[in-house]
């Protein structure tokens, strides 16, 4: 089954919130066949960081990048999720 790499920048909802402990509660929200692979910090604007993943999921899901979007803002502390590259792995 083919993998697709999806690269997603997170906003947090507010500046006090540790990426790292999102990036952890995403981790453990992701259903199975879906994985962080890496992961880093890009500052925005008065101390606010965005949390860029990479995650790869598997290609058949349907819907595209949707569920991932849909699963990523329902989880507590994420203000705005935004894909901003998708990738066919071999």
């Amino acid at each position: 089954m083919a993998q697709v790499a999806v690269v997603v920048k997170i906003l947090p909802e507010d500046v006090e919130t540790p990426l790292n402990e999102l990036k952890a509660r995403i981790e453990q929200s992701l259903p199975q066949g879906y994985q962080v692979k890496a992961s880093d910090e890009e500052p925005i604007a008065f101390g606010l960081k965005a949390l860029r993943l990479l995650i790869t999921m598997p290609e058949e899901t349907e819907g595209g990048t949707e569920p991932l979007e849909n699963l990523l803002t329902s989880i507590p502390g994420i203000s705005q999720v935004e894909v901003e590259a998708v990738y066919r792995l071999p």
